[in-house]
């Protein structure tokens, strides 16, 4: 079974769009999605430098529009590809993209909606410094013990013994030094403290505007940051997109998921690499293809044939 998944923020890096720019309809796609979300795409995804493309509010849309783009380039006919994809998941902000691949938002939804995503996320970082740091190795529970004893919240189980902890600058100073023993603390380069109470502005803000998105049920099988699990209805899925913002993401519970659905094959759209080695280390035997830039195109396009649905086969 083939599965696509898409990023979440912290993976961008300056420039990682310009190749795509030279593959046919990928600018056009771009331009009209900057229109879109008030924003120019094609800019911050090849000349905007790492501080500019940290910024929450620019960040999202961003990785969305990426990650979108470089989906329609997979196949000439993007409603075929769509069917021979077995499931969709994304990381954080990445549950966008994913929902735009299933079909529940169209792509000019996920652009309005991930930019006032990015934008109220951005505010609720503003009042208060927080930030997040990745906690790797360690005994899952005295990892969990010390996050909780400084308190912090733990925002993502990465799986594989990464957690990410989330909180305060003042919170994250004490936890580094006072780490959990034998593990080893990484600060992430992203603005707050994402999937915590701190993000509960925002929250309320994407609350008010969801009951306007007219949503479809996924067309393939979608998988919930929150929990693993498998979402049939487009409406619950905008529900969980919503409140993801202040939950924590549950990325090992989505990879014990692609391993009981009987994943083969996982391709990460760009900006590709996090969630792939992800796959790589937790799910063994599953072939990976971190899509990076267009040369990659012609490898994906071998995997689907190798692993996706038959062609017309929609089930």
């Amino acid at each position: 079974m083939l599965v696509l998944v898409a990023p979440g923020q912290g993976a961008q890096t300056p420039g990682f769009l310009a190749p795509w720019l030279e593959v046919d309809g990928v600018a056009d796609r771009l331009h009209w999605w900057s229109a879109v979300a008030g924003l120019d795409l094609v800019h911050y995804g090849t000349r905007a430098d790492a501080d500019a493309i940290k910024d929450t509010a620019v960040a999202q849309p961003l990785l969305v529009a990426a990650g979108m783009a470089a989906a329609g380039a997979l196949h000439k006919d993007p409603s075929s590809q769509r069917y021979r994809v077995g499931a969709v998941a994304g990381h954080s902000v990445g549950e966008i993209t994913a929902a735009a691949f299933a079909g529940v938002l169209h792509p000019e939804q996920a652009m309005a909606f991930v930019r006032q995503r990015g934008l109220a996320m951005a505010e609720a970082a503003a009042a208060t410094a927080t930030g997040m740091c990745a906690v790797l190795g360690g005994d899952p529970a005295e990892v969990a013990a010390k996050i909780a004893e400084h308190g912090l919240t733990a925002a993502n189980d990465n799986g594989g013994g990464q957690i990410v902890a989330a909180g305060t600058l003042e919170q994250l100073d004490a936890f580094k030094a006072d780490p959990p023993a034998r593990a080893r603390i990484i600060g992430l380069s992203v603005a707050g403290a994402f999937h915590t109470r701190h993000m509960a502005p925002g929250v309320e803000r994407l609350a008010k505007l969801a009951p306007g998105i007219s949503v479809r049920d996924p067309q393939i099988t979608y998988l919930s940051n929150a929990d693993g699990a498998t979402v049939g209805n487009g409406a619950t899925v905008l529900s969980r997109l919503v409140s993801q913002v202040s939950n924590p993401v549950r990325w090992d519970l989505c990879m014990e998921a692609l391993e009981r659905l009987g994943a083969t094959c996982v391709i990460e759209v760009p900006p590709a690499g996090t969630l792939t080695g992800l796959v790589k280390r937790n799910l063994k035997g599953v072939a990976t293809l971190a899509l990076k830039t267009p040369d990659d195109l012609d490898r994906a396009r071998e995997l689907i044939a190798e692993h996706a649905a038959p062609e017309g086969d929609m089930s």
